[in-house]
């Protein structure tokens, strides 16, 4: 993963006190020395008019919401002891959908990590889940961290979800962009950070079927398991992860992460995820999209490398940013 050297955060409601996402931003760009950027999408449905009023309509409504967001900023304090001063910026535009705006944001100013909050612990409407943001995450280009809780990270435990034998036609290097991305907030958050990887087994009680009983579907696993075994310490140990932070599971991924993560009581999980279409979509699913509800805790989603946004990198209206130091 890359130096975070530029945090976007989407500010969802610009008249609130400052969200949990936006304060975990700030714990974040003040531990890895980055500038911070406050961004709201204005989306309401505006159509091309050349009516001076109108014009100017969408120029104070702009406007209001810069200020909003100097609010926020200005809350975001310095904190007691040695610690950096923070850089931070603000931002609005009038482009929708507001996840595609904050895409195109992000790539505008090349930043390095998004971070969002959710509205609600659950999602009722599964069309709301995929239009908001499971699209964030399935085309943003760079990773994001998804807030779902509200307190600071105090030496957070961050889990891995690898996959090192790369199945479901899983991109190699996904892995290691993954614990990359969980390294880099480890080490500016100080806590520990663990892998886990679920490995496909057999059933061993049911009826016999051909050669298969359930001597041999035995047999099979512990080779299934050895061999899961081996993959993950040759990708972990260039991670310098200990033994006692590796969970393996006989068990599907999203049950072996969900599984883990709760006993750890884990604060982010990093995982990745691979934007599909069509019928591989509807046939493979996606983990990453399965934990977005059941995990209590943070999400960090990783992206392949080299992945590129499906979402076109237009200018959809005119830019304000006005930089703040802080301290």
């Amino acid at each position: 993963m890359r130096a975070i050297r530029r945090i976007l955060v989407a500010i969802k409601e610009p008249e609130a006190r400052p969200s949990a996402a936006l304060l975990k931003a700030a714990q974040l760009a003040r531990a890895l020395g980055a500038r911070l950027e406050l961004f709201h999408a204005l989306t309401w449905p505006l159509y091309a008019n050349s009516d001076p009023e109108f014009q100017d309509l969408q120029t104070r409504e702009r406007a209001r919401v810069i200020r909003r967001l100097e609010k926020l900023a200005d809350r975001l304090k310095v904190p007691r002891g040695r610690q950096r001063p923070l850089q931070v910026s603000v931002a609005a535009a009038w482009d929708a959908p507001g996840y595609e705006a904050i895409i195109r944001r992000t790539t505008a100013t090349h930043a390095d990590l998004i971070v969002a909050g959710r509205d609600a612990e659950r999602h009722v409407a599964q069309p709301l889940l995929r239009f908001t943001d499971w699209e964030l995450l399935r085309n943003s280009p760079v990773p994001v961290l998804l807030v779902k809780r509200g307190a600071a990270y105090q030496r957070p435990v961050i889990l891995a979800a690898v996959d090192p034998a790369h199945s479901l036609d899983k991109p190699a290097r996904l892995d290691n962009a993954i614990l990359g991305a969980g390294g880099t907030l480890s080490r500016a958050l100080g806590g520990p950070l663990h892998a886990v990887h679920a490995y496909g087994a057999v059933p061993t009680e049911m009826r016999p079927v051909r050669a298969l009983n359930a001597e041999s579907a035995a047999a099979l696993n512990r080779k299934l398991e050895a061999a899961a075994f081996k993959h993950c310490d040759r990708l972990l140990d260039r991670y310098e992860i200990p033994k006692a932070r590796r969970h393996l599971l006989a068990i599907p991924p999203a049950d072996a992460i969900e599984e883990v993560a709760l006993r750890l009581r884990a604060d982010i999980v990093a995982i990745g995820a691979i934007s599909r279409s069509g019928w591989q979509r509807l046939l493979v699913g996606n983990t990453a999209e399965a934990l977005l509800d059941p995990l209590p805790c943070d999400l960090l989603i990783v992206k392949p490398p080299r992945f590129r946004s499906p979402v076109p990198p237009r200018v959809s209206a005119p830019r304000y940013q006005a930089p703040i130091l802080m301290g």
